[in-house]
This record gives structure tokens, sequence and C-alpha cells, in this order.
């Protein structure tokens, strides 16, 4: 039931109608939280703060306090860049919370919202700033825009529009709390927006705040590597690691000379080339830096340089990008052009040792995909080769098609594409035992993660194209002319009415919702989606397997998913790899693991904050690098503890251009050094400690009241 509560305790004492009225922004920028409506949660006014809010969130789907526009009066909040909420969580435990600001229906077409997700640590206070600026980051070539200082910033999620001239509401909700929560809200008010011009200085970081750890000067940069070196030098590799970074005092396996997998225990492992025990502690995208478009956007940049400066080398240009308004110019990468500051114009083997030393410093075990290929065959740390599939193949669409339409393995042109497209890595790695084995794609269009709709997505894909110009499409009619006598008996178990099979030549897709599908129609979907996976599958380990058999191959790197896909890379992977982008491995929800036939990589994680002049945190976000650091290790140890995972490799190695990587236009604090080269010190703090841990913790062999639960 909706519990409606609009807190006039007589208006006219209390909230007069002057309230309803938006004030000049300059005057008054606050909003008044006593009008307010609950759903499935009760609010009280908080004793100690004139105007606070103190909101118990009941048990429910999405327990709920709102905050709305006067009647037929909205809100324009045009002139301002952030709503920004006090909040306080009193509990002895984590909230985590979701702000959503609305539009009234009218102004732009296809306006709804904002919408950002927040977190409190157990009695912890903050400002929280949500963007409200009509301005789409993407169409600025950014993911997230300049942030607030002083406020914990939530980049918004997803694409909603927004016009902020037609706000009706803001809320407070909570997603699903298993007990009763407690949340105070403080003070409610806006905020100037940030300058859109002149915020990147010559170094790439942001310039209108300080923090600790920014760069000031070109000679500070230098000092600081400078400082590195010797305390690199001071901290050496873990003790326990074989020349591999296997496991020294493990139980011994097989020598084989390449890595490979076992089962010990039951537990899945690694064995390095020596026999050693080996979970993969991997960094990812170990580049020289990303660069990010300059054409059109030259007034954000206070400093580029001259066609006469060296530093001119780091210039280039993109000719098209994933998403994002820019499709050509030219671009500069900032990283490159520090590490040229600091080693000169030779910097890439001063970078390439520096980055191999402080690697192995920092406990990582592995170079992860997207990596320079410069380290192939470096002799001093394992690595994965990367391989993507292209070619002219047929594709098949399957309704989350993110990156592209998914590979047709049904077409004879797709092994083709397989051998021209694996050639180059298998020519650069073949016979070497530091490669682990191969990465071939990334986050396919598998059709959803894990949904029943998503589920059949490849195969309703299939049957919406053309039998004329799809071989899967063809593949897809063969089979159902073989499993059923005649059309008839397919109209029976479908509830269709095709008139003769020719009638499903052309493109069709049901015209029934999901809830009216038979359970035949489900299950042949079902069993297309496998036979396609198994066709790709078993294409690809063939075709890797001819051309280089010594190496493992470590499968697609799943985000969108069925169970489906999951069978068929058991079948034909090595080790079957999924991106997993949350704050810890939850074994419930990945208990799955445990049924399959092989290991299990992560290929993808990390968590960024906006504390040190980011703009957005990425895929999973804390609320400063301190939890930040903590996040890692308690995903690494979640990690350790699954008996199905071989390792993690962290996504990425340095912070994305603060305007946005080319490709599409992502600004993430994910990396373990900024844009300086300069290191975030609480992650290395936190990876050197757990991964000193990594092999005892795996093991079982820590004593119960050291391990992080």
């Amino acid at each position: 039931m909706r519990h409606r509560i609009v807190c006039l305790l007589a208006l006219a004492a209390v909230a007069p109608l002057s309230v309803w009225a938006r004030p000049p922004a300059a005057k008054k920028p606050s909003i008044d939280l006593r009008l307010h409506e609950a759903t499935a949660a009760m609010v009280e006014p908080l004793a100690t703060t004139t105007g606070a809010l103190r909101i118990r969130f009941h048990v429910a789907e999405r327990p709920t306090v709102r905050f709305p526009a006067p009647p037929a009066a909205p809100w324009d909040w045009s002139s301002h860049g952030f709503l920004v909420l006090k909040l306080r969580n009193p509990e002895p435990r984590v909230c985590e919370f979701t702000i959503r600001i609305l539009n009234d229906g009218e102004g732009d077409p296809g306006s709804r919202g904002r919408t950002a997700r927040g977190r409190l640590g157990p009695r912890q206070q903050a400002s929280f700033a949500v963007s409200i600026t009509q301005t789409d980051p993407m169409s600025l070539g950014m993911r997230g825009l300049p942030t607030l200082a002083g406020a914990h910033n939530l980049p918004s999620l997803g694409r909603e529009s927004f016009d902020p001239r037609h706000v009706a509401e803001f809320q407070v909700h909570l997603d699903r709390p298993s007990e009763e929560r407690v949340l105070e809200i403080h003070s409610a008010h806006l905020a100037p927006a940030a300058p859109a011009d002149g915020f990147v200085d010559a170094l790439g970081q942001y310039a209108l705040a300080d923090w600790p750890g920014k760069v000031h000067s070109v000679e500070e940069l230098v000092h600081r590597h400078i400082v590195e070196a010797g305390e690199l030098q001071d901290n050496p590799p873990p003790r326990d690691r074989t020349r591999f970074g296997g496991w020294r005092a493990g139980p011994r396996q097989a020598a084989t000379g390449f890595f490979r997998t076992a089962k010990v225990d039951g537990k899945w492992w690694l064995v390095d080339p020596d026999g050693a025990l080996f979970i993969s502690l991997g960094m990812d995208v170990v580049t020289p830096g990303e660069a990010t478009i300059i054409t059109g956007r030259e007034a954000m940049f206070t400093w580029l340089p001259e066609p006469d400066d060296p530093l001119s080398r780091h210039y280039g240009n993109v000719r098209s990008v994933h998403s994002g308004p820019v499709k050509a110019g030219k671009t500069f990468n900032f990283y490159a052009a520090n590490l040229h500051r600091v080693y000169g114009p030779d910097y890439l083997a001063a970078w390439q040792e520096s980055t191999l030393t402080r690697l192995r410093s920092w406990g990582f075990n592995t170079i992860g995909n997207w990596s320079d290929w410069r380290f192939h065959r470096n002799g001093i740390i394992p690595y994965v080769a990367t391989i993507h599939l292209e070619g002219s193949h047929a594709r098949v669409p399957s309704g989350s098609d993110y990156w592209g339409k998914m590979h047709d393995p049904f077409d004879p042109r797709f092994a083709s594409s397989v051998d021209t497209s694996i050639r180059d890595a298998v020519a650069r790695v073949k016979g070497d035992p530091w490669c682990l084995g191969y990465f071939v794609d990334n986050e396919l269009s598998w059709g959803g993660f894990g949904d029943e709709e998503g589920r059949y997505g490849l195969a309703l894909g299939t049957l919406g194209l053309k039998a004329s110009d799809s071989p899967a499409k063809q593949a897809f009619l063969r089979r159902l002319k073989t499993q059923y006598r005649d059309v008839a008996t397919l109209n029976q178990t479908w509830r269709t009415s095709f008139p003769d099979w020719t009638a499903l030549e052309p493109g069709w897709r049901p015209d029934t919702p999901l809830t009216a599908w038979t359970d035949g129609f489900k299950e042949d979907l079902k069993s297309f989606v496998h036979e396609l996976a198994r066709a790709y599958f078993r294409t690809v380990r063939d075709r890797l397997q001819a051309a280089d058999p010594d190496h493992l191959y470590l499968g697609c790197r799943f985000a969108w998913r069925t169970q489906e896909a999951i069978a068929a890379a058991e079948e034909f992977c090595d080790v079957v790899s999924f991106n997993i982008y949350e704050r810890r491995v939850d074994p419930a929800r990945w208990a799955f693991l445990a049924d399959l036939a092989r290991p299990v990589i992560i290929g993808e994680f990390h968590v960024g904050a906006l504390d040190r002049g980011m703009f957005h945190t990425g895929l999973v976000a804390a609320t400063d690098q301190e939890e930040r650091a903590a996040v890692y290790s308690e995903y690494l140890a979640s990690v350790l503890d699954h008996p199905s995972l071989v390792g993690a490799h962290w996504f990425q190695w340095i912070d994305e251009p603060l305007t946005g990587r080319a490709l599409d236009g992502e600004n993430y604090n994910i990396g373990f050094l900024t844009v300086t080269d300069t290191p975030y010190p609480e992650m290395v703090a936190s990876a050197r400690k757990i991964h000193r841990e990594a092999y005892l913790r795996r093991a079982g062999g820590m004593p119960p009241n050291t391990r992080r639960q």
C-alpha cells in the first residue's frame, strides 16, 4: 500500500505557500524537504537538525521517499549544475541507495530523468552530487562531466535523457533491502555547474581542483619517479613465487613446459610450465596510454603542444569511434607525453622496464588482455594473447548487440575468418612458455545476462533474418525440418499457423508476449542457441589447436551470457572466462561455476572513485581511494576462496583520459596509475598485501582469524 505523507502539519503554519515557488537560484538554492511522499518507508523529522529527515525503509521491492515539485509548477533547475544531498547512515553497516531525478513529461521529447547510485559506510556522513545539466556527456565525447568539489559525485546510470527545465520530483530509494534500513537526509540544495572550458592542465589532470597525489610541475613529475624507483627496490616481489609467478612451496604437478589446468583437492588451479600451482593475478591494458579527442574540444585544454614542440609527436588521428559525436579528428595522448617528459624521446624501453618492475613488486603475475604486444616473450612476467575475430562472414543479432552482432558460425567463411584473425597472435607467442593462452573475442552478443527473454535472443534474431541471406537461418530451418515431420506438427508445438515451410524463410518473429510462448517453442529456441554456441566454440577451438596446440584456449570473456553458451564454452574451452563487474564474486550468485567441468578465470573487474580529480567511477563505484583499495582486496579474496576460479585480471593499468578515450568517451578512474604515471598508494598497498597472501589463502593455509570475510 502506498503511504502518502504530505507533511503539512497544518501547511499554513509550517510550510507557507512560498515553498511551492522556485526562488531565484542566487538567493535560495536550498530545497525544502518537508513536503514528501513515502512508499514502503516511514519518515520522521530529525530533531537534531532543522528540516532534516530520518527515513526507515521497509522490506519491499523498492521502498522510496519522493520529494515532488509543486502541483502544476515543475522546478526549473536549468541555471544549476548539481543536486546535492547531505546524507548520513546512522547504522553500523553499509547502506547502498539510489537517487533519481524525474522530468514531468514536458520539455524535450523522450526526457525522463537522471539516476545515480551511492553508498555510505557504517555511520558515515557525506554530501552526494548528481549532475542536472541538460548536456549529455557523450555530446562532449565523455561519459562523465566535470565534478563538484567537496562532494561525492555520482555519475548517471545508463543513457537517460533529461531536461532540467521541467523537474517533477527527486527520489531516494533502496533496491530490495532484505531487512529494514535507516538513512538520514540532512539537506538538499542546488549547486552551480562546473566550468566547461579550461579544465584540463598541461599534464592531462583536472585543472580546477587539488588533491593528494596531484602533480604540479614537470620537475615534481620527474622527482616522483626517482623516489618511486627507490621504493620499488625496497619492495621486491613476493618470496613464495617461482620464476613464472607460481606457488614455490605448493605441491608440485607434472611439468609440461607450458601452462595447463589441474584440479587439486577439489580446487581448480593453473599449473605453470615448471609444474607449480598458479593463480593468475593479472593487469589489463598495460599500454603507454590512450588518446583523447582534441578536434572541436580545444577549449577544454589549458595547453596543447605547438607543431614544433617535441611533445607534438603524441598527436594522432581517429577515424571513427564506437559512440559519440566526433567521427574523425585529431587526438592527443597525455600519458605518453608525460612518459616523454620523464624518460625522454626514447621513453618506451624505460617505461617497459619500469612497468615490469612495478607489476612484480606489486604482486601481479600476469599481463592481461588488451596489453601492448611488446610484452609478448618478455621472459619476466607471464601474459595472455588477445585475439579479436574479424572478417566478412555473416552476423546474427541477439537484441543485446552493444559491441556488434554475433558471429554466424554456420557461414562457411567463418572458419577462414578465424584462421586469418589468429595468425598474427599465434606467430608472436607460439612456443613461448610464458604465454598462458588466448582470449578470443570479448563480451560477445550472446543475448542477455541470464534473463529468460535474453536467453532466446540469438534464436529470435536468427528467425528474424531471411534464409537467403543467413547461413544461421538456413541451419535453423534444417534443424526444424529434421525434428518435425511436417509444418503442421511444428504449428501444433509452437501454436503458429504457417501454411508451409517456405513461410518461415522470410524474417519472422513471434507477435505474442513471452508469457504466451509454449514450452516447446522455448525449448527449440534454447536448442538452437546451444547449437550456434557449439558451432562457434568448436570452430575456434579447432582452428587454435591446429595453429598452436600448446597454449590454453581461455574463452570469450562472457558479459552477456546464456546457459546454453556457457555449456558450449565448458565443452570446448580449456578455461571459461567471465568479465564480472561487482564488488565481490558472490558465492551464491556464482555457485553454478562449481558445476562446470572447467576452471574459470575473470577477464575484467574494477572499481573507481571521484576524490582525485576524475569524472566517472566506472562500472563499480567507491566513495574514495581508501574504499576503492578495500574493494580490491575484498574482490580478490572472494576469487581466491572460490574453488572454480583460477584468477582475476584488473581493468586497467592507467586511468582513462580525463576527457574520454577516443574509442567511446569512457573517462573512468579505474587505473592503478594516474595520467601522470603516479601510482595510487592505497591500491598498491592493498594489492601487495592480498597478493602476498594469495597462495596460502587459496590453499586454505591461513589461520581463520586472519582470513578476510
